[in-house]
């Protein structure tokens, strides 16, 4: 009996998608349950350019910033292996990309947004308080032994020196400086390089974003890949991998929540503080 070949189906090209989701932490910070960081996206990053039949990478960003150097750390390993890999890489925004969040959008070689997304807030900032007339007032000695002068600058338990304010704002202006040439070597002509609105820290909704350069139009991944790749497109989700060790010891990678359900409660408390309050400035 003869057997009737089958017919080849060839199978339809992917796009990795990669979720950039979260403020962006440095490594072993508060809120390394839901941050963002290379330590933790390394991994993941390398895995999306290893699928087969790999035509694009497309990255879900939905982050209101954080930390400046992971911001860059993250986005020099995407575009390394971009670059290496020759694969284009999409970002698309969901609710926010600011900040360094926009700074991950920026290792794409095209951005998409939706026409309320928040975009932008290219600036640098820092925040604190202070506490010596509080711990004055109920006779509360504060008692620092430095080597070096400026070992405590800006400590908030001693009242604000101008000098070191002026060097807090020399840091700021170095880092807004590399952040803004990292924009306009990223994003080209598509915007104006000599703009006195886009590095002032300010945001815009998606719509306008695309109007500045800032973004290349409105789209949601689905349809942009579709029409790029054709409806066959697969979209291969690239998701964090847990050791057994962490998923059995809980997120934070210590017993202590294993042994005491209430351990630890006080940490997670002020990290979902201090997380509520960096998407707060955006309104989310």
């Amino acid at each position: 009996m003869k057997l009737e070949r089958l017919p080849f189906r060839k199978k339809p090209p992917a796009v990795a998608v990669l979720r950039l989701d979260g403020v962006i932490t440095a490594s072993g910070s508060r809120l390394r349950g839901s941050g963002l960081n290379i330590q933790g996206q390394a991994a993941r990053i390398e895995r999306a350019f290893k699928v087969p039949k790999l035509q694009a990478v497309a990255l879900i960003v939905n982050s209101p910033g954080g930390s400046a150097v992971q911001s860059a750390l993250i986005a020099g390993h995407i575009r390394a292996l971009a670059e290496e890999n020759e694969v284009p890489v999409f970002a698309f925004a969901e609710d926010v990309a600011a900040s360094g969040g926009y700074w991950l959008a920026c290792a794409a070689d095209e951005i998409y947004v939706n026409e309320a997304s928040i975009i932008g807030s290219i600036g640098v900032v820092s925040s604190g308080f202070g506490f010596h007339e509080l711990i004055a007032r109920y006779g509360i000695e504060r008692r620092v032994h430095t080597a070096g002068e400026s070992k405590a600058t800006l400590d908030p338990f001693q009242p604000e020196k101008p000098e070191d304010v002026a060097h807090l704002k020399q840091t700021q202006e170095e880092v807004h400086a590399h952040f803004k040439d990292y924009i306009r070597a990223r994003r080209g002509a598509r915007i104006d390089p000599a703009s006195s609105t886009l590095f002032t820290g300010e945001f815009w909704t998606g719509q306008r974003a695309v109007t500045l350069g800032l973004a290349d139009g409105i789209g949601d991944i689905r349809t942009v890949m579709r029409n790029k790749y054709g409806k066959d497109v697969r979209f291969v989700p690239i998701s964090e991998r847990k050791s057994m060790l962490r998923s059995i010891l809980g997120r934070s990678g210590t017993a202590g929540s294993w042994h005491d359900p209430l351990a630890g409660l006080p940490e997670q408390a002020l990290s979902a503080l201090e997380e509520r309050a960096v998407w707060a400035r955006f309104g989310l």
